[in-house]
């Protein structure tokens, strides 16, 4: 007898892909991830100097930099903007290599990184909306921007 007190319980039939129950096992041992969710190519990790500075330099090129610049300057003089920024892109530097050599290194990807700092998989999906939120606040402050400098050379409000 079942807890009910009838003789025959009725009996679910459950359907479960073996595949989806593998993933589930894994997914479950947080310990078992050692490797990006997907594979970089060895040929992918290796770049060229020309490359990279061409990446740190198109990074580099947007409006909100030379905004925040102009604004420094104005307001605390050449020398104390200079040595601020200065300052701050070597802080922001030595913070940034090890983790981009790394990283480049060994084919590690955010996901990855996110998970490892000891944030887990659900972790690795708000950072990644984290990162989405900060590429629309740039665009924002770009079109700003734009919108500034297009009233300013044509008088449109």
């Amino acid at each position: 007898m079942d807890q009910t007190g009838s003789e025959h319980s009725p009996k679910a039939i459950q359907r479960v892909i073996k595949v989806r129950r593998d993933y589930n096992t894994w997914v479950a041992n947080e310990t078992m991830e050692d490797y990006a969710l997907r594979f970089t190519p060895r040929s992918y990790r290796k770049w060229t100097e020309s490359r990279v500075a061409n990446t740190a330099f198109g990074a580099a090129a947007f409006l909100v930099l030379e905004a925040v610049g102009a604004t420094l300057l104005v307001n605390y003089g050449f020398v104390n903007a200079a040595l601020a920024i200065l300052a701050t892109g070597l802080i922001i530097f030595l913070v940034g290599l090890p983790i981009s050599i790394y990283a480049a290194r060994y084919g590690v990807d955010m996901d990855l990184l996110t998970r490892g700092a000891g944030f887990g998989y659900l972790g690795s999906t708000i950072t990644s909306l984290i990162y989405a939120s900060f590429t629309f606040i740039f665009f924002a402050l770009e079109a700003a921007i734009m919108a500034y400098a297009l009233e300013l050379a044509f008088g449109i409000p």
